[in-house]
Protein backbone atom coordinates (compact mmCIF):
# COMPACT_ATOMS: atom_id res chain seq x y z
CA UNK A 1 0.00 0.00 0.00
CA UNK A 2 2.99 2.32 0.10
CA UNK A 3 2.13 3.57 -3.36
CA UNK A 4 -0.77 5.49 -1.76
CA UNK A 5 1.50 7.85 0.10
CA UNK A 6 2.70 10.22 -2.55
CA UNK A 7 0.48 9.91 -5.58
CA UNK A 8 -1.08 13.25 -4.69
CA UNK A 9 0.67 15.09 -7.50
CA UNK A 10 -0.69 13.97 -10.81
CA UNK A 11 1.68 13.33 -13.67
CA UNK A 12 0.56 16.60 -15.17
CA UNK A 13 1.91 18.56 -12.23
CA UNK A 14 5.08 16.59 -11.55
CA UNK A 15 7.01 16.94 -14.79
CA UNK A 16 9.22 19.90 -15.70
CA UNK A 17 7.56 22.89 -17.31
CA UNK A 18 8.92 25.24 -19.91
CA UNK A 19 7.71 28.51 -21.29
CA UNK A 20 7.22 28.73 -25.02
CA UNK A 21 9.98 30.71 -26.73
CA UNK A 22 7.80 31.42 -29.71
CA UNK A 23 4.07 31.86 -30.01
CA UNK A 24 2.23 28.63 -30.60
CA UNK A 25 -0.38 28.07 -33.28
CA UNK A 26 -2.76 31.03 -33.36
CA UNK A 27 -6.03 30.50 -31.53
CA UNK A 28 -9.39 32.03 -32.38
CA UNK A 29 -10.54 34.99 -30.32
CA UNK A 30 -13.13 33.72 -27.83
CA UNK A 31 -15.71 35.92 -26.24
CA UNK A 32 -14.77 34.59 -22.78
CA UNK A 33 -11.58 32.86 -21.63
CA UNK A 34 -11.76 31.28 -18.18
CA UNK A 35 -8.57 30.35 -16.35
CA UNK A 36 -9.18 27.89 -13.53
CA UNK A 37 -10.63 24.48 -12.75
CA UNK A 38 -12.74 25.36 -9.71
CA UNK A 39 -16.50 25.05 -9.32
CA UNK A 40 -16.67 28.77 -10.16
CA UNK A 41 -14.85 28.11 -13.44
CA UNK A 42 -17.29 25.36 -14.42
CA UNK A 43 -20.37 27.42 -13.58
CA UNK A 44 -18.99 30.48 -15.40
CA UNK A 45 -18.34 28.39 -18.50
CA UNK A 46 -21.80 26.83 -18.48
CA UNK A 47 -23.46 30.22 -18.10
CA UNK A 48 -21.40 31.79 -20.88
CA UNK A 49 -22.29 28.92 -23.19
CA UNK A 50 -25.97 29.14 -22.26
CA UNK A 51 -25.89 32.79 -23.29
CA UNK A 52 -24.61 31.81 -26.74
CA UNK A 53 -21.03 33.02 -26.52
CA UNK A 54 -17.80 31.27 -27.39
CA UNK A 55 -15.94 30.14 -24.27
CA UNK A 56 -12.95 28.04 -23.31
CA UNK A 57 -11.90 26.71 -19.91
CA UNK A 58 -8.13 26.67 -19.47
CA UNK A 59 -7.67 24.59 -16.33
CA UNK A 60 -4.39 24.16 -14.47
CA UNK A 61 -5.96 21.05 -12.94
CA UNK A 62 -6.61 17.66 -14.48
CA UNK A 63 -9.84 17.31 -12.50
CA UNK A 64 -12.53 19.98 -12.56
CA UNK A 65 -14.61 21.24 -9.65
CA UNK A 66 -11.96 22.32 -7.15
CA UNK A 67 -12.93 21.58 -3.57
CA UNK A 68 -16.49 20.66 -4.52
CA UNK A 69 -15.15 17.56 -6.26
CA UNK A 70 -12.03 17.43 -4.10
CA UNK A 71 -13.48 16.27 -0.81
CA UNK A 72 -15.69 19.09 0.44
CA UNK A 73 -18.94 17.19 0.14
CA UNK A 74 -20.41 18.39 3.44
CA UNK A 75 -21.30 21.78 2.02
CA UNK A 76 -20.64 24.89 4.07
CA UNK A 77 -23.83 26.47 2.85
CA UNK A 78 -25.11 28.92 5.45
CA UNK A 79 -28.62 30.03 4.53
CA UNK A 80 -29.44 27.95 1.46
CA UNK A 81 -32.26 30.32 0.50
CA UNK A 82 -29.54 32.78 -0.55
CA UNK A 83 -28.18 30.39 -3.19
CA UNK A 84 -29.72 30.62 -6.65
CA UNK A 85 -28.87 30.46 -10.31
CA UNK A 86 -26.62 27.67 -11.58
CA UNK A 87 -25.23 27.10 -8.09
CA UNK A 88 -28.68 25.98 -7.00
CA UNK A 89 -28.92 23.87 -10.16
CA UNK A 90 -25.75 22.02 -9.17
CA UNK A 91 -27.23 20.98 -5.81
CA UNK A 92 -30.46 19.96 -7.53
CA UNK A 93 -28.42 17.72 -9.80
CA UNK A 94 -26.85 16.19 -6.72
CA UNK A 95 -30.35 15.49 -5.34
CA UNK A 96 -31.43 13.92 -8.62
CA UNK A 97 -28.40 11.62 -8.65
CA UNK A 98 -29.17 10.25 -5.21
CA UNK A 99 -32.78 9.46 -6.11
CA UNK A 100 -31.51 6.45 -8.03
CA UNK A 101 -31.17 3.18 -6.07
CA UNK A 102 -27.98 2.52 -8.04
CA UNK A 103 -26.36 5.52 -6.32
CA UNK A 104 -26.41 3.70 -2.96
CA UNK A 105 -23.79 0.99 -3.34
CA UNK A 106 -22.34 0.97 0.16
CA UNK A 107 -25.35 1.66 2.37
CA UNK A 108 -29.15 1.64 2.13
CA UNK A 109 -30.52 4.99 1.14
CA UNK A 110 -32.92 5.07 4.08
CA UNK A 111 -30.05 4.63 6.56
CA UNK A 112 -28.36 7.89 5.55
CA UNK A 113 -29.28 10.54 8.13
CA UNK A 114 -28.35 13.36 5.78
CA UNK A 115 -31.55 12.88 3.80
CA UNK A 116 -33.61 14.72 6.41
CA UNK A 117 -34.52 18.39 6.35
CA UNK A 118 -31.64 20.65 7.37
CA UNK A 119 -29.29 23.41 6.30
CA UNK A 120 -26.41 21.06 5.53
CA UNK A 121 -28.59 18.16 4.47
CA UNK A 122 -31.47 18.29 2.01
CA UNK A 123 -33.92 21.05 1.14
CA UNK A 124 -36.80 18.66 0.70
CA UNK A 125 -39.28 21.10 -0.81
CA UNK A 126 -36.74 22.35 -3.35
CA UNK A 127 -35.14 19.03 -4.31
CA UNK A 128 -31.65 20.31 -3.44
CA UNK A 129 -29.08 18.16 -1.67
CA UNK A 130 -25.95 19.55 0.01
CA UNK A 131 -24.11 16.33 0.87
CA UNK A 132 -22.37 14.27 -1.80
CA UNK A 133 -19.40 12.09 -2.70
CA UNK A 134 -16.42 13.61 -4.55
CA UNK A 135 -16.78 11.50 -7.67
CA UNK A 136 -20.47 12.38 -7.93
CA UNK A 137 -19.66 16.10 -7.96
CA UNK A 138 -16.98 15.60 -10.61
CA UNK A 139 -19.33 13.57 -12.78
CA UNK A 140 -21.93 16.35 -12.56
CA UNK A 141 -19.40 19.02 -13.49
CA UNK A 142 -18.02 17.00 -16.40
CA UNK A 143 -21.49 16.12 -17.71
CA UNK A 144 -22.56 19.77 -17.42
CA UNK A 145 -19.64 20.90 -19.56
CA UNK A 146 -20.24 18.11 -22.07
CA UNK A 147 -23.92 18.99 -22.24
CA UNK A 148 -23.01 22.46 -23.49
CA UNK A 149 -20.07 21.25 -25.63
CA UNK A 150 -17.64 23.53 -23.86
CA UNK A 151 -14.00 23.40 -24.88
CA UNK A 152 -11.78 22.37 -21.97
CA UNK A 153 -8.01 22.32 -21.81
CA UNK A 154 -6.84 20.40 -18.74
CA UNK A 155 -3.50 20.54 -16.96
CA UNK A 156 -2.54 23.82 -18.64
CA UNK A 157 -0.52 26.10 -16.36
CA UNK A 158 -0.38 29.81 -17.05
CA UNK A 159 3.05 31.17 -17.85
CA UNK A 160 3.04 33.54 -14.89
CA UNK A 161 6.18 35.41 -15.97
CA UNK A 162 5.44 36.32 -19.58
CA UNK A 163 2.21 34.59 -20.49
CA UNK A 164 -0.18 37.52 -20.14
CA UNK A 165 -0.30 39.84 -23.14
CA UNK A 166 -1.62 43.28 -22.30
CA UNK A 167 -3.01 45.63 -24.91
CA UNK A 168 -2.67 49.40 -24.85
CA UNK A 169 -4.70 51.58 -22.55
CA UNK A 170 -7.96 52.93 -23.90
CA UNK A 171 -9.42 56.32 -23.21
CA UNK A 172 -7.82 58.58 -20.63
CA UNK A 173 -7.88 56.98 -17.20
CA UNK A 174 -8.58 53.51 -18.55
CA UNK A 175 -6.15 50.70 -17.88
CA UNK A 176 -4.74 48.00 -20.12
CA UNK A 177 -6.70 45.00 -21.29
CA UNK A 178 -5.65 41.38 -21.57
CA UNK A 179 -5.25 40.37 -25.21
CA UNK A 180 -4.28 36.74 -24.65
CA UNK A 181 -2.78 34.31 -22.19
CA UNK A 182 -0.18 31.63 -22.91
CA UNK A 183 0.34 28.38 -21.02
CA UNK A 184 3.54 26.53 -20.29
CA UNK A 185 4.79 23.56 -22.23
CA UNK A 186 4.40 20.45 -20.13
CA UNK A 187 2.99 16.92 -20.00
CA UNK A 188 -0.41 18.27 -21.04
CA UNK A 189 1.07 19.38 -24.35
CA UNK A 190 2.80 22.30 -26.00
CA UNK A 191 2.32 25.89 -24.98
CA UNK A 192 -0.92 27.38 -26.24
CA UNK A 193 -2.12 30.91 -26.66
CA UNK A 194 -5.72 31.84 -25.84
CA UNK A 195 -6.98 35.17 -27.12
CA UNK A 196 -10.21 36.59 -25.78
CA UNK A 197 -12.42 39.61 -25.36
CA UNK A 198 -12.99 39.13 -21.62
CA UNK A 199 -11.11 36.95 -19.13
CA UNK A 200 -12.20 35.37 -15.86
CA UNK A 201 -9.67 34.32 -13.22
CA UNK A 202 -11.46 31.50 -11.40
CA UNK A 203 -8.43 30.04 -9.60
CA UNK A 204 -8.05 29.75 -5.83
CA UNK A 205 -4.66 31.46 -6.12
CA UNK A 206 -5.45 34.45 -8.35
CA UNK A 207 -2.53 33.74 -10.68
CA UNK A 208 -4.00 35.41 -13.78
CA UNK A 209 -5.01 38.45 -11.78
CA UNK A 210 -1.51 38.80 -10.35
CA UNK A 211 0.25 38.20 -13.68
CA UNK A 212 -1.94 40.88 -15.29
CA UNK A 213 -0.65 43.44 -12.79
CA UNK A 214 -3.83 43.79 -10.76
CA UNK A 215 -3.16 44.77 -7.15
CA UNK A 216 -4.04 42.37 -4.36
CA UNK A 217 -3.42 41.59 -0.70
CA UNK A 218 -2.10 38.50 1.08
CA UNK A 219 -2.56 37.97 4.80
CA UNK A 220 -4.60 39.68 7.49
CA UNK A 221 -5.18 43.43 7.40
CA UNK A 222 -5.02 45.42 10.59
CA UNK A 223 -8.44 46.38 11.92
CA UNK A 224 -7.54 50.00 11.26
CA UNK A 225 -7.36 49.48 7.47
CA UNK A 226 -11.12 49.13 6.98
CA UNK A 227 -12.35 50.14 10.41
CA UNK A 228 -13.13 46.53 11.31
CA UNK A 229 -13.33 44.72 14.64
CA UNK A 230 -12.59 41.11 13.69
CA UNK A 231 -9.59 41.30 11.34
CA UNK A 232 -5.89 40.90 12.09
CA UNK A 233 -4.24 39.14 15.01
CA UNK A 234 -6.72 37.21 17.17
CA UNK A 235 -4.71 36.82 20.39
CA UNK A 236 -7.18 36.34 23.23
CA UNK A 237 -10.02 35.13 20.97
CA UNK A 238 -10.58 31.44 21.71
CA UNK A 239 -13.42 30.57 19.37
CA UNK A 240 -13.09 26.82 19.80
CA UNK A 241 -11.26 26.96 23.16
CA UNK A 242 -8.38 24.80 21.89
CA UNK A 243 -5.72 24.93 24.62
CA UNK A 244 -7.64 27.32 26.85
CA UNK A 245 -9.00 24.69 29.24
CA UNK A 246 -6.01 22.30 29.17
CA UNK A 247 -2.52 23.81 29.49
CA UNK A 248 0.00 21.86 27.41
CA UNK A 249 3.77 22.30 27.59
CA UNK A 250 5.35 23.23 24.21
CA UNK A 251 9.01 22.53 25.04
CA UNK A 252 11.00 19.48 23.95
CA UNK A 253 11.87 18.89 27.58
CA UNK A 254 8.76 19.81 29.54
CA UNK A 255 9.36 22.88 31.67
CA UNK A 256 12.70 23.67 30.01
CA UNK A 257 12.56 26.53 27.46
CA UNK A 258 16.26 26.07 26.74
CA UNK A 259 15.49 22.68 25.19
CA UNK A 260 13.66 24.33 22.29
CA UNK A 261 10.14 24.08 21.01
CA UNK A 262 8.26 21.06 19.75
CA UNK A 263 7.53 20.87 16.00
CA UNK A 264 4.73 23.06 14.67
CA UNK A 265 5.05 25.69 17.43
CA UNK A 266 6.11 29.20 16.36
CA UNK A 267 8.90 31.16 18.03
CA UNK A 268 7.13 34.44 17.23
CA UNK A 269 5.75 36.45 20.15
CA UNK A 270 1.95 36.64 20.61
CA UNK A 271 1.69 40.19 19.24
CA UNK A 272 -1.25 42.55 19.63
CA UNK A 273 -4.87 41.84 18.88
CA UNK A 274 -6.05 43.54 15.69
CA UNK A 275 -2.64 44.16 14.14
CA UNK A 276 -2.05 43.02 10.57
CA UNK A 277 0.42 40.44 9.31
CA UNK A 278 1.24 38.35 6.25
CA UNK A 279 0.10 35.05 7.79
CA UNK A 280 -2.43 32.90 5.92
CA UNK A 281 -5.05 30.72 7.61
CA UNK A 282 -4.21 27.03 7.64
CA UNK A 283 -4.81 24.67 4.73
CA UNK A 284 -5.68 20.97 4.78
CA UNK A 285 -7.03 18.25 2.54
CA UNK A 286 -10.73 17.61 3.10
CA UNK A 287 -10.17 13.87 3.39
CA UNK A 288 -12.71 11.43 2.07
CA UNK A 289 -12.55 8.37 4.34
CA UNK A 290 -14.72 5.27 4.58
CA UNK A 291 -15.33 2.59 7.20
CA UNK A 292 -16.94 0.11 4.82
CA UNK A 293 -14.59 -2.90 4.83
CA UNK A 294 -15.25 -3.75 1.18
CA UNK A 295 -14.43 -0.23 -0.01
CA UNK A 296 -11.61 0.61 2.42
CA UNK A 297 -7.93 0.92 1.55
CA UNK A 298 -5.79 0.96 4.73
CA UNK A 299 -3.58 4.02 5.12
CA UNK A 300 0.12 3.22 4.76
CA UNK A 301 2.91 4.80 6.76
CA UNK A 302 4.16 7.73 4.64
CA UNK A 303 7.79 7.89 3.60
CA UNK A 304 9.78 10.00 6.05
CA UNK A 305 7.24 9.54 8.84
CA UNK A 306 8.48 11.06 12.11
CA UNK A 307 6.38 10.34 15.21
CA UNK A 308 8.01 13.33 16.91
CA UNK A 309 5.96 15.59 14.63
CA UNK A 310 2.91 14.60 16.68
CA UNK A 311 4.36 14.88 20.19
CA UNK A 312 2.20 17.93 20.85
CA UNK A 313 -0.88 15.86 20.02
CA UNK A 314 0.30 13.11 22.38
CA UNK A 315 0.51 15.69 25.16
CA UNK A 316 -2.91 17.01 24.18
CA UNK A 317 -4.35 13.52 24.64
CA UNK A 318 -2.58 13.28 27.98
CA UNK A 319 -4.32 16.52 28.99
CA UNK A 320 -7.69 14.88 28.38
CA UNK A 321 -8.72 15.86 24.83
CA UNK A 322 -10.74 13.19 22.97
CA UNK A 323 -12.65 14.89 20.09
CA UNK A 324 -10.76 13.31 17.19
CA UNK A 325 -13.89 12.22 15.31
CA UNK A 326 -16.02 15.35 15.72
CA UNK A 327 -15.51 16.48 12.10
CA UNK A 328 -15.77 13.11 10.39
CA UNK A 329 -18.90 14.50 8.72
CA UNK A 330 -21.05 11.89 7.01
CA UNK A 331 -21.68 11.97 3.28
CA UNK A 332 -23.45 9.20 1.33
CA UNK A 333 -22.21 5.62 1.12
CA UNK A 334 -20.46 5.43 4.49
CA UNK A 335 -17.93 8.07 3.61
CA UNK A 336 -16.82 11.28 5.27
CA UNK A 337 -15.81 14.79 4.49
CA UNK A 338 -13.14 14.95 7.21
CA UNK A 339 -12.24 18.46 8.29
CA UNK A 340 -10.06 19.97 10.99
CA UNK A 341 -11.34 20.00 14.57
CA UNK A 342 -9.67 20.84 17.84
CA UNK A 343 -6.26 22.04 19.05
CA UNK A 344 -4.19 19.59 16.97
CA UNK A 345 -5.90 18.13 13.92
CA UNK A 346 -5.78 17.99 10.14
CA UNK A 347 -4.99 21.67 9.56
CA UNK A 348 -1.23 21.98 8.96
CA UNK A 349 -0.94 25.22 10.90
CA UNK A 350 1.79 27.64 9.82
CA UNK A 351 2.99 25.56 6.85
CA UNK A 352 1.48 27.60 4.03
CA UNK A 353 2.54 31.23 4.40
CA UNK A 354 4.45 31.33 1.12
CA UNK A 355 1.96 29.33 -0.94
CA UNK A 356 -0.01 32.23 -2.51
CA UNK A 357 3.06 33.77 -4.17
CA UNK A 358 5.10 30.59 -4.58
CA UNK A 359 6.36 29.12 -7.84
CA UNK A 360 4.65 26.03 -9.20
CA UNK A 361 7.56 23.90 -7.96
CA UNK A 362 7.37 25.35 -4.46
CA UNK A 363 3.60 24.88 -4.37
CA UNK A 364 4.07 21.20 -5.21
CA UNK A 365 6.45 20.94 -2.25
CA UNK A 366 3.89 22.57 0.06
CA UNK A 367 1.14 20.27 -1.19
CA UNK A 368 3.41 17.25 -0.64
CA UNK A 369 4.19 18.44 2.88
CA UNK A 370 0.49 18.78 3.69
CA UNK A 371 -0.24 15.28 2.40
CA UNK A 372 2.71 13.85 4.32
CA UNK A 373 1.52 15.61 7.49
CA UNK A 374 -2.05 14.31 7.20
CA UNK A 375 -1.13 10.77 6.23
CA UNK A 376 1.38 10.77 9.09
CA UNK A 377 -1.32 11.97 11.46
CA UNK A 378 -3.64 9.16 10.34
CA UNK A 379 -0.83 6.64 10.90
CA UNK A 380 -0.07 8.12 14.32
CA UNK A 381 -3.73 7.94 15.38
CA UNK A 382 -3.92 4.33 14.24
CA UNK A 383 -0.65 2.93 15.57
CA UNK A 384 1.05 5.04 18.25
CA UNK A 385 0.79 3.81 21.85
CA UNK A 386 0.51 7.41 23.07
CA UNK A 387 -2.93 7.59 21.46
CA UNK A 388 -5.75 6.39 23.75
CA UNK A 389 -6.66 2.79 22.92
CA UNK A 390 -10.30 3.52 22.07
CA UNK A 391 -9.27 6.14 19.51
CA UNK A 392 -6.70 3.80 17.96
CA UNK A 393 -9.26 1.01 17.71
CA UNK A 394 -11.84 3.24 16.03
CA UNK A 395 -9.28 4.80 13.71
CA UNK A 396 -8.29 1.34 12.46
CA UNK A 397 -11.78 0.97 10.97
CA UNK A 398 -11.23 3.96 8.65
CA UNK A 399 -9.34 4.10 5.38
CA UNK A 400 -9.29 5.65 1.92
CA UNK A 401 -12.18 4.77 -0.43
CA UNK A 402 -11.38 2.50 -3.36
CA UNK A 403 -13.97 4.25 -5.53
CA UNK A 404 -12.58 7.78 -5.13
CA UNK A 405 -9.54 9.39 -6.81
CA UNK A 406 -8.51 6.17 -8.51
CA UNK A 407 -5.79 7.91 -10.53
CA UNK A 408 -4.28 9.59 -7.45
CA UNK A 409 -3.88 6.82 -4.91
CA UNK A 410 -7.41 7.42 -3.57
CA UNK A 411 -6.25 10.76 -2.21
CA UNK A 412 -7.74 14.11 -3.25
CA UNK A 413 -5.63 16.04 -5.75
CA UNK A 414 -7.02 19.34 -4.39
CA UNK A 415 -5.52 20.98 -1.31
CA UNK A 416 -8.00 23.21 0.53
CA UNK A 417 -6.69 26.68 -0.35
CA UNK A 418 -8.82 28.51 2.18
CA UNK A 419 -7.33 31.85 1.23
CA UNK A 420 -4.53 33.08 -1.00
CA UNK A 421 -4.43 36.40 -2.83
CA UNK A 422 -7.41 38.74 -2.55
CA UNK A 423 -7.91 41.42 -5.17
CA UNK A 424 -7.98 45.11 -4.22
CA UNK A 425 -10.82 45.93 -6.58
CA UNK A 426 -13.32 48.64 -7.32
CA UNK A 427 -15.02 47.89 -3.99
CA UNK A 428 -13.83 45.86 -1.00
CA UNK A 429 -16.23 43.55 0.82
CA UNK A 430 -15.63 44.00 4.57
CA UNK A 431 -17.24 42.89 7.79
CA UNK A 432 -19.41 46.01 7.60
CA UNK A 433 -21.29 44.64 4.59
CA UNK A 434 -21.35 41.09 5.97
CA UNK A 435 -22.75 42.21 9.31
CA UNK A 436 -25.31 44.53 7.73
CA UNK A 437 -23.96 47.85 8.98
CA UNK A 438 -23.23 49.22 5.49
CA UNK A 439 -25.21 48.94 2.25
CA UNK A 440 -23.83 47.21 -0.82
CA UNK A 441 -23.70 48.83 -4.24
CA UNK A 442 -24.82 46.84 -7.30
CA UNK A 443 -25.54 43.46 -5.65
CA UNK A 444 -24.93 40.40 -7.82
CA UNK A 445 -25.28 37.59 -5.26
CA UNK A 446 -25.42 36.79 -1.57
CA UNK A 447 -23.38 35.18 1.18
CA UNK A 448 -24.49 34.08 4.61
CA UNK A 449 -21.89 31.82 6.21
CA UNK A 450 -20.08 32.63 9.44
CA UNK A 451 -17.11 35.00 9.11
CA UNK A 452 -14.74 32.13 9.60
CA UNK A 453 -10.96 31.96 9.77
CA UNK A 454 -8.89 28.96 10.79
CA UNK A 455 -5.76 29.25 12.89
CA UNK A 456 -2.60 30.74 11.44
CA UNK A 457 -0.07 29.65 14.09
CA UNK A 458 0.74 28.18 17.50
CA UNK A 459 2.72 30.32 19.91
CA UNK A 460 4.00 30.16 23.49
CA UNK A 461 2.03 32.15 26.06
CA UNK A 462 3.74 34.19 28.81
CA UNK A 463 2.78 31.34 31.16
CA UNK A 464 4.88 28.94 29.09
CA UNK A 465 2.03 26.95 27.53
CA UNK A 466 1.03 26.51 23.89
CA UNK A 467 -1.88 28.38 22.32
CA UNK A 468 -3.40 28.48 18.83
CA UNK A 469 -4.17 31.85 17.22
CA UNK A 470 -6.35 32.93 14.34
CA UNK A 471 -9.44 30.77 14.78
CA UNK A 472 -12.56 32.94 14.81
CA UNK A 473 -16.23 32.75 13.89
CA UNK A 474 -18.61 35.71 13.79
CA UNK A 475 -22.21 35.05 12.74
CA UNK A 476 -24.01 37.49 10.41
CA UNK A 477 -27.53 38.28 11.56
CA UNK A 478 -28.84 37.53 8.07
CA UNK A 479 -27.70 36.83 4.53
CA UNK A 480 -25.79 39.76 3.03
CA UNK A 481 -25.29 41.08 -0.49
CA UNK A 482 -22.04 40.98 -2.45
CA UNK A 483 -21.49 43.84 -4.87
CA UNK A 484 -20.31 43.80 -8.46
CA UNK A 485 -17.37 46.03 -7.50
CA UNK A 486 -15.82 43.10 -5.62
CA UNK A 487 -15.42 41.18 -8.89
CA UNK A 488 -13.70 43.85 -11.00
CA UNK A 489 -10.24 45.42 -10.78
CA UNK A 490 -9.69 49.13 -10.58
CA UNK A 491 -10.14 50.69 -13.99
CA UNK A 492 -6.53 51.79 -14.26
CA UNK A 493 -5.23 48.24 -13.78
CA UNK A 494 -7.26 46.07 -16.17
CA UNK A 495 -10.50 46.61 -18.08
CA UNK A 496 -11.46 43.10 -19.22
CA UNK A 497 -10.86 40.84 -16.22
CA UNK A 498 -13.35 39.50 -13.65
CA UNK A 499 -12.27 37.72 -10.45
CA UNK A 500 -15.04 35.72 -8.70
CA UNK A 501 -12.86 33.55 -6.40
CA UNK A 502 -9.99 35.78 -5.25
CA UNK A 503 -12.53 38.56 -5.00
CA UNK A 504 -11.95 41.96 -3.45
CA UNK A 505 -12.57 41.39 0.27
CA UNK A 506 -10.87 41.87 3.59
CA UNK A 507 -9.48 38.79 5.29
CA UNK A 508 -12.36 38.43 7.72
CA UNK A 509 -15.08 39.11 5.13
CA UNK A 510 -13.45 36.59 2.81
CA UNK A 511 -13.79 34.08 5.64
CA UNK A 512 -17.53 34.09 4.93
CA UNK A 513 -17.56 34.63 1.17
CA UNK A 514 -15.06 31.83 0.45
CA UNK A 515 -17.65 29.04 0.50
CA UNK A 516 -18.11 26.84 -2.57
CA UNK A 517 -21.78 27.76 -3.22
CA UNK A 518 -20.81 31.44 -3.14
CA UNK A 519 -17.91 30.86 -5.51
CA UNK A 520 -20.36 29.19 -7.90
CA UNK A 521 -22.89 32.01 -7.80
CA UNK A 522 -20.11 34.61 -8.18
CA UNK A 523 -18.78 32.67 -11.16
CA UNK A 524 -22.30 32.78 -12.56
CA UNK A 525 -22.48 36.56 -12.10
CA UNK A 526 -19.00 37.03 -13.57
CA UNK A 527 -19.98 35.10 -16.69
CA UNK A 528 -23.08 37.23 -17.19
CA UNK A 529 -21.03 40.40 -16.85
CA UNK A 530 -18.35 39.05 -19.17
CA UNK A 531 -20.91 38.31 -21.87
CA UNK A 532 -22.40 41.79 -21.58
CA UNK A 533 -18.95 43.39 -21.78
CA UNK A 534 -17.89 41.23 -24.73
CA UNK A 535 -21.04 42.03 -26.70
CA UNK A 536 -20.86 45.76 -25.98
CA UNK A 537 -17.10 45.98 -26.44
CA UNK A 538 -16.98 47.78 -23.10
CA UNK A 539 -14.78 47.67 -20.05
CA UNK A 540 -16.05 45.38 -17.32
CA UNK A 541 -16.23 48.48 -15.11
CA UNK A 542 -18.78 49.93 -17.55
CA UNK A 543 -21.17 46.97 -17.70
CA UNK A 544 -24.71 48.30 -17.51
CA UNK A 545 -25.85 47.22 -14.07
CA UNK A 546 -29.60 47.27 -14.74
CA UNK A 547 -29.00 44.89 -17.65
CA UNK A 548 -26.80 42.65 -15.48
CA UNK A 549 -29.33 42.63 -12.68
CA UNK A 550 -32.12 41.82 -15.11
CA UNK A 551 -30.18 38.86 -16.47
CA UNK A 552 -29.45 37.54 -12.99
CA UNK A 553 -33.07 37.92 -11.92
CA UNK A 554 -34.25 36.04 -15.00
CA UNK A 555 -31.90 33.19 -14.05
CA UNK A 556 -33.31 32.88 -10.50
CA UNK A 557 -30.23 34.33 -8.87
CA UNK A 558 -30.97 35.55 -5.34
CA UNK A 559 -30.08 39.22 -4.93
CA UNK A 560 -31.96 40.00 -1.73
CA UNK A 561 -33.86 38.25 1.04
CA UNK A 562 -36.45 39.66 3.39
CA UNK A 563 -34.84 40.44 6.74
Amino acid sequence: MRHLCFLFATVILCAPLQAAETASVAEPIRDVVIYGGTSAAVVAAVRAAMLGTSVVVVSPDAHLGGLSSGGLGYTDSGNTRAIGGLARDFYRRVWKHYQSPEAWKWQPRESFVGLGQGVNKTDVGDNSMWLFEPHVAEQIFDAWLEEHRIEIVRGALLDREKGVELGPQGEAGAGPRIVAITTLTGPAGPARRFAGKVFIDATYEGDLMAAAGVKYHVGREANSVYGEEWNGNQVGILHHKHYWAMPVDPFKEPGNPASGLLPLVSTDPPGTRGEGDARVQAYCFRMCLTNHPDNRVPVAKPAGYDPGTYELLARTFAAGWREVFRKFDAIPNRKTDTNNHGPFSFDHIGANYDYPEASYARRREIIADHQRYQLGLLWFLTHDDRVPADIRTTMQTWGLPKDEYGDNGHWSPQLYIREARRMLGDDVLTEHECLGTRDVKKPIGMGSYTLDSHNVRRYVTPAGTVQNEGDIGVHPKQAYQIGYGSLVPKRGECTNLLVPVCLSASHIAYGSARMEPVFMLLGDAAANAAVLAARAGSAVQDVDYPSLRGLLASQAQVLELAK
